[in-house]
Order: C-alpha cells, then sequence, then structure tokens
C-alpha cells in the first residue's frame, strides 16, 4: 500500500469536512440533482470521448495509486549484479534459472531476449520498444483522469446554472432564494472536489509511479546489454549506480562488495 496516496486522500476528505462543520452542516452541502449532474454528467463526456475500453483501465491504475509498492532500484542493480556474476563463472546459459528467481517479469524477458539473440541491438529494440508500449499505455491513462479532472469542474458549472435558471423563475418567493442559491452553488463544489481531491491528485500520482518504473526498467535494459558483452559486474554496478540518486548512489558505492584494486602500486 502506498500510505503518501492514502494518508494524502484521507487528509483531504477530513480537511474539507472539518471546515464545512467549523460554519456549517454536512447535510447543506448534500443534492442529489446536483450529484447527478456532475457525476453523471462527467461520466457521459468521458463515455463520448473514450472507448469502453481505455476507460476499463482506469479502476486497475487507481488500484495501483493507492496500494502499488514502487520497484526499488538499488535492488534492481544488485540482481544484475549477481547476474553478471553468475554468468562470468557459468555462461549467459547459466543465468537463465537463477534469473527467475527474482520477481521482475521484465528482468525475465530481458534476460531470455539475450539469450536467445547474440545482437546487441536486437535486444535492446526489443526491450525498448516494450517500455515505449507500457509507457504509451500509462500515458494514456493520465490523459483519461486529466479530461475528467476538465469535465467535472464544467458540468459543475452547468448545474449552476440550471440552479440559477431555476431560482429566477422563483423570485417572487423571496423565501426560496437563499436556499435555492445554495443549492446552484453545491454543484460547483461538486466538480472543484472531483478535479482537485481525486482526478489530478491521481492522475499526478500515476505520472511519478510511471516515471519510477521507466527508470527500472532502463536499469535492466542497460544492466542486461552490459552483461551480453561480458563487463566487469563491479563496472557494470558503478555505471547502473549512475542513474540513482545522490544519496542512493552513495549508499550503493559504500555497500559495494566488491574489492578495489590498488592502481597506487
Amino acid at each position: 500500500m502506498d500510505i503518501s496516496t492514502v494518508i494524502g486522500f484521507a487528509a483531504g476528505i477530513v480537511v474539507l469536512a472539518y471546515g464545512i462543520m467549523t460554519n456549517g452542516s454536512l447535510s447543506s452541502f448534500y443534492d442529489l440533482g446536483s450529484i447527478f449532474i456532475t457525476l453523471g454528467g462527467t461520466a457521459a463526456a468521458m463515455l463520448m470521448n473514450f472507448p469502453l475500453k481505455s476507460l476499463k483501465t482506469v479502476i486497475p491504475a487507481c488500484h495501483k495509486a493507492f496500494f502499488s509498492k514502487p520497484e526499488n532500484p538499488a535492488k534492481i542493480i544488485d540482481n544484475i549484479v549477481e547476474l553478471a556474476e553468475q554468468a562470468r563463472k557459468g555462461g549467459l546459459l547459466s543465468i537463465e534459472k537463477a534469473v527467475k528467481e527474482y520477481d521482475n517479469p521484465f528482468l525475465v524477458r530481458g534476460v531470455m531476449a539475450m539469450i536467445d539473440s547474440h545482437d546487441q541491438e536486437t535486444v535492446r529494440t526489443i526491450l525498448e520498444n516494450e517500455v515505449s508500449c507500457i509507457e504509451d499505455r500509462h500515458s494514456a491513462t493520465q490523459t483519461i483522469l486529466e479530461k475528467g479532472a476538465s469535465y467535472g469542474p464544467a458540468f459543475g458549472m452547468i448545474g449552476t446554472l440550471v440552479g440559477l435558471i431555476n431560482m429566477l423563475k422563483h423570485l417572487d418567493e423571496p423565501d426560496t432564494l437563499g436556499p435555492s442559491m445554495a443549492i446552484a452553488l453545491v454543484t460547483t463544489f461538486y466538480g472543484s472536489i472531483l478535479a482537485n481531491v481525486i482526478f489530478l491528485p491521481l492522475a499526478g500520482k500515476l505520472k511519478t509511479l510511471d516515471e519510477g518504473e521507466m527508470l527500472c526498467k532502463q536499469i535492466i535494459i542497460e544492466g542486461i546489454l552490459a552483461i551480453q558483452v561480458g563487463e566487469n559486474p563491479r563496472l557494470i554496478k558503478e555505471k547502473l549506480v549512475g542513474y540513482l540518486s545522490s544519496k542512493d548512489k552513495k549508499k550503493a558505492l559504500k555497500d559495494e562488495p566488491f574489492e578495489r584494486r590498488d592502481t597506487s602500486k
């Protein structure tokens, strides 16, 4: 579970509820017609804008935003270095069984591609094409959420206009103007909640997760290509830690199990 997503979402709800209750009641912000206009209108617009097949990816993506555990690039580097050591000892074929012990399907597919093809460019093309397709799918889901963030406030405004029109029809009843105006504004409130508490934060979280995933996949590609040409495991690690942040890079090199030669002698 991604604790920051859960805390952020819960905090947003709590802050809104507390802010409402300090000067009013939650029941004042409930209106069934406004909910239908805002939620129903947003859903209808998204159905018109995107194929149903694309919309089905939103629910798994939202589940990923709340419950996924980001990959650890430092751990992936350690796995690649272990495979490189195994390859130097027993050859490339010897790592086919070893790689299946790691819970990383992309790493497994990369090693299998490396074993099946002796051409480095072919391996790179296969893996980079897969990464490109994954990135396109992730980008499509983020686009859906960003569109939802624009439709929500738009339909909230439409609901407000509907409420104002109904209110103007009853100007001869002054006692109803205040409550009618409040209901008219509730739809704008709902649209803002959809955009700023749900759609935009989820799109941002998925983008962050995607960037981390693409980094890990790029590390895997470079590591596999280095193993294929028989580079020294220590040099492979030094190359791959360059993808890490300064803090993680220092930790990875500090924990390096390889002994450096003293070249001053």
